[in-house]
């Protein structure tokens, strides 16, 4: 695994074998997404390498997020913070880090091997999947500290289990272990203590040895949410048009001819 040097120091971005890993590494407020956090993610996402197929999110020291800047939150109850100065930071800023995630080109998985709640719950489902370790826990608890939900959420969370399971989520804001996690859709993948960085590395291996192109291709259409079939096939052959000309689409077919599993380079 190779280090990519960042100036952020509350951000650690590493490459293995076409797989980048951008850590949140500020165990002091368990990587909660404070103004030195939400930049250093944008940063790491503006420095991954080009032969990155695929990008891994997680936390440090046994949690993936505790949600947003509560400091700030104090500092602007105290009168230490301005309020237009608490929006920028704790809404805006915050969001537009949430936002990035969830439009990295490249697909995204969330290794949440610790709490992830609040913002940072809205990070982890910003990512395309979701993996989840059986000691941790997801949750939308906004009204734990009295707010209403932001970060994206309000986006995010409906479209991601649907209406009326956001609505009970975030209205009792429910912290939910592994099974529950799972049972709604808020998580693709559950794995123990001793599976989970073996099921990490086997799915984001089988992610970044698929063709990068097709499946880059495939997020942008599956985010699309097109309101009728007839439009989702148009913007599909225009898509294809342009993926048939790959070598990575070549090799699918040459290789399917010879049964053989293709060897796709991402081109």
């Amino acid at each position: 695994m190779t280090e990519v040097e960042l100036d952020s120091d509350a951000v650690r971005l590493a490459i293995d074998e076409h797989v980048a890993t951008v850590t949140l590494d500020a165990p002091e407020t368990r990587n909660a997404l404070t103004m030195e956090v939400t930049a250093g993610v944008r940063e790491a996402l503006d420095s991954l390498p080009d032969e990155a197929r695929c990008v891994v999110f997680r936390g440090s020291e046994g949690a993936f997020c505790a949600g947003g800047d509560v400091n700030a939150m104090m500092q602007l109850q105290s009168g230490a913070l301005s309020l237009p100065d608490a929006v920028d930071h704790i809404i805006d800023d915050t969001a537009d880090c949430v936002r990035r995630v969830y439009e990295c080109d490249l697909p995204t998985v969330a290794a949440i091997d610790g709490a992830a709640v609040g913002a940072g719950g809205a990070l982890a489902i910003a990512c395309d999947i979701q993996l989840l370790h059986e000691e941790a826990h997801i949750g939308f608890g906004f009204r734990r500290v009295g707010l209403a939900v932001d970060s994206g959420l309000s986006y995010l969370l409906p479209r991601h289990v649907g209406q009326n399971v956001a609505m009970e989520l975030v209205y009792t804001g429910e912290l939910l272990g592994p099974e529950r996690a799972l049972e709604l859709g808020v998580v693709n993948r559950v794995a123990g203590a001793d599976e989970f960085e073996a099921e990490l590395d086997e799915l984001t291996a089988r992610i970044a040895g698929g063709p990068t192109k097709a499946l880059t291709a495939s997020k942008r259409l599956l985010r699309r949410q097109d309101d009728s079939i007839e439009a989702a096939i148009e913007h599909e052959a225009t898509a294809q048009a342009v993926i048939f000309e790959t070598e990575d689409h070549a090799e699918g077919v040459e290789s399917f001819m010879e049964r053989r599993e293709p060897e796709f380079e991402g081109r």
